[in-house]
């Protein structure tokens, strides 16, 4: 369901849920970060289907997202991004990197990768040196170099590391002709001309690659707030893999209420009493990000 938008077009975000399940818990309370912290800066708020990994979609997932936020009143601007349609500008991007020799075809193994022991975890750069294009399936790798990538985080303070020591040359496209996501959210976020992403803390370190890949393909990168995780009280993260349970939206009020108290932006009592609208509004208007600064993981109540 699209949102009536008289808004200012200057502010831009997005929430870019993968279709392999319905949303959980968490999914949910990073949607209404992101929803709030647009709709507080009078923006536009998109969402963005990342149904690239194909093997893990599952069939109306997709369908079953987007009613779910309709149901909490997280309302979107525009038409719904799908990244499988985006096939032919992922391809064109990679050929210029391809053209200008900055990726390279990686044939080796999970196997033969593990067999190698390192305690960083970084490509050990079998193939770098490969010209000719493999008879075999393969996977494309980016030639990173030595250099120290860094940014502000709204609520996380100043990140920076070294991309070729912490991430090496990673993969932009995978042996089975699917984009990565580093590579895709890159193409994303700059085709939908996003100017803030407000994600989970887990993708903080996923960030410094991003913006490397943003130089290199000259495109502006937009600013990040990244909200801390909502766990388990054994500490394991909210997600699917962790079997977290669906959403209920028997009362998604309550859910709201609930979501908001996490979000530490006490609302008043007495808005337990009252519509979706109602608590939307008084969370845009009272939306305070800052009450999260500098944490980084939040126990959901069990």
């Amino acid at each position: 369901m699209s949102a009536h938008n008289d808004s200012l077009p200057d502010y831009k975000g997005r929430f870019a849920p993968s279709p392999t399940g319905p949303l959980h818990l968490g999914s949910l309370y990073t949607a209404l970060a992101s929803f709030l912290q647009a709709r507080s800066k009078q923006g536009q708020w998109f969402i963005r289907i990342d149904d690239l990994d194909t093997p893990r979609n599952i069939k109306g997932a997709d369908s079953d997202i987007l009613k779910t936020l309709e149901t909490f009143g997280l309302c979107w601007d525009g038409e719904v991004f799908y990244q499988s349609q985006q096939l032919e500008t992922y391809q064109a991007f990679i050929e210029q990197l391809t053209q200008e020799e900055k990726v390279y075809p990686c044939t080796c193994s999970r196997k033969t990768l593990a067999a190698f022991h390192s305690e960083s975890n970084i490509y050990p750069q079998f193939c770098r040196d490969k010209t000719a294009i493999p008879a075999k399936p393969y996977a494309l790798r980016l030639k990173t170099v030595s250099v120290n990538i860094g940014f502000e985080d709204f609520l996380q303070g100043r990140i920076c590391h070294n991309i070729a020591e912490k991430d090496g040359d990673f993969i932009i496209k995978r042996k089975e002709g699917i984009i990565a996501y580093q590579f895709a959210v890159v193409i994303d976020d700059h085709l939908q001309q996003i100017t803030e992403v407000v994600r989970g803390f887990d993708l903080l370190d996923c960030t410094p690659p991003q913006l490397y890949l943003h130089q290199l393909l000259n495109l502006k990168p937009p600013t990040y707030l990244h909200v801390p995780i909502i766990t388990h009280q054994n500490g394991q993260k909210l997600s699917k893999q962790n079997l977290a349970q669906a959403v209920d939206c028997q009362n998604p009020a309550k859910t709201l209420f609930y979501l908001l108290t996490l979000l530490k932006q006490q609302p008043p009592l007495d808005l337990q009493q009252v519509s979706i609208d109602e608590l939307l509004n008084w969370a845009i208007q009272n939306w305070q990000p800052l009450a999260l600064k500098n944490t980084h993981a939040l126990a959901a109540i069990e």
